[in-house]
């Protein structure tokens, strides 16, 4: 029987309990988690809870067609004092009224520049006075029409502003209609009281396979995560590699060998591999979502294009921010790119119906700049006034300010000396 020596162990250090009990392990996790919870917390929550509430000039278009002639006892026909009464009638600040035409309504339907439309047809006038007369066939109508490439909520925001100014309008028209027939039957007072139907219909329909005009933020989120995540892999990938952090898989332990290597060049390292991680994380989600899911995407190479640039923008962003802030730069960059851009992105809930901070955030938050340049290219037909010009501009602007700020911050390093840690051999 062989013998062999017992296999050593580790000499006895702390215990858990023991370190458990020093108060200061406690102090800078306890402190951050804390803020870092309560500050999701309003922030997501802060956004959401009271649309409603918070509604700040919705563009609603707000169409007149119609063709009168003008009834007794008035100079214009009643389209025109319908929407006289519905822009003078609205709560002040909160709905932006674009009294336009029924081609430009559906122009800025089709951009993505209204949130719906409230649409007087040609012939209420006549349908409205028929209806005193045996000569009534129907009753007059209003159409709300929906605009669910916007988003869900948004649409369904408008939807429900311009179906309460239709019926407000019916009730005034139902009082001047009973004032004018006294002699009505019970019957006909009941239907000259309330006498428009309002029809809710699409202004502008999108495709079946978009979750309900949900698609759009949910593909800008894939971009953002994507590109966060990526970026964050190869940061700590490549400190490893270069022997700046330990490996550690499981009970697996290692550390490589320290190259010496200043910062701007390891900046330089990580984008470049950030560069070249985008086309496969594009790639990738694109036949995930597209090919493998079946979501309605139009215009696919420019869809790829675009998620190619707003994934390389954000790994970028990333790669300046932990080069400038080091250790806590990935919790910088989760609130930059993540915990301030989602609640300000105005994919489910619209900016107009969201407190004034978020407002502020939507105007260079990245999220929001990407949503509406993906909404252009999968609903809107890749308008550039639908979003698109902005996004790209805002996409270059990130992509150069990434550049700028990172190395600016490296070289900076470098020349005061300030050389990362080496790691001590073992």
């Amino acid at each position: 029987m062989a013998s062999g020596n017992p296999p050593q162990q580790p000499p006895p250090g702390a215990r858990a309990g023991t370190v458990l009990r020093h108060a200061k392990i406690w102090v800078v996790p306890g402190v951050l988690s804390a803020l870092v919870a309560l500050l999701l917390s309003l922030l997501y929550m802060g956004g959401i809870l009271t649309p409603s509430d918070h509604l700040h000039r919705m563009p609603i278009a707000l169409v007149d067609s119609d063709t009168g002639p003008a009834l007794p006892g008035h100079t214009t026909p009643l389209g025109a004092e319908v929407a006289a009464s519905i822009v003078a009638n609205s709560p002040p600040g909160q709905v932006q009224w674009r009294v336009l035409t029924r081609a430009q309504a559906q122009d800025e339907l089709a951009s993505g520049k209204v949130y719906g439309a409230l649409e007087v047809p040609e012939d209420f006038t006549r349908s409205v006075a028929a209806l005193t007369t045996d000569r009534a066939s129907a009753r007059p109508v209003l159409a709300a029409l929906t605009n669910p490439g916007v988003g869900s909520l948004g649409s369904s925001l408008a939807s429900q502003i311009t179906q309460q100014a239709a019926h407000r309008s019916s009730l005034e028209i139902g009082k001047q209609l009973l004032a004018a027939a006294p002699q009505a039957s019970p019957t006909d007072q009941l239907l000259l009281a309330d006498p428009v139907d309002v029809q809710v219909r699409p202004g502008h329909p999108i495709g079946r396979h978009t979750g309900l005009g949900l698609s759009a933020f949910y593909y800008t989120l894939l971009l953002v995560l994507a590109g966060f995540l990526s970026a964050n892999l190869v940061h700590n990938a490549v400190d490893t590699s270069l022997g700046y952090a330990d490996s550690e898989i499981g009970p697996w332990h290692s550390r490589r060998p320290t190259l010496p290597i200043d910062r701007t060049q390891t900046l330089l390292v990580k984008m470049g591999m950030t560069a070249g991680l985008s086309l496969v994380t594009t790639s990738m989600i694109m036949l995930a979502t597209i090919g493998l899911l079946g979501m309605d995407a139009p215009h696919l190479p420019l869809l790829w294009l675009f998620s190619f640039c707003a994934c390389l923008s954000v790994g970028l962003g990333v790669q300046a921010i932990n080069a400038a802030f080091g250790g806590i730069g990935q919790l910088v960059a989760m609130f930059v790119f993540i915990a301030l851009a989602l609640p300000s992105s105005g994919a489910t809930v619209p900016l107009e119906a969201t407190p004034g901070f978020y407002r502020f955030l939507g105007a260079f938050e990245p999220m929001r700049q990407l949503v509406g340049g993906v909404r252009s290219i999968l609903y809107f037909d890749a308008r550039a006034d639908a979003g698109l010009a902005r996004a790209w501009v805002m996409i270059a602007l990130g992509l150069v300010g990434a550049l700028v700020f990172g190395f600016a911050m490296t070289r900076y390093y470098d020349r005061k000396g300030l050389t990362r840690m080496v790691p001590k051999p073992s």
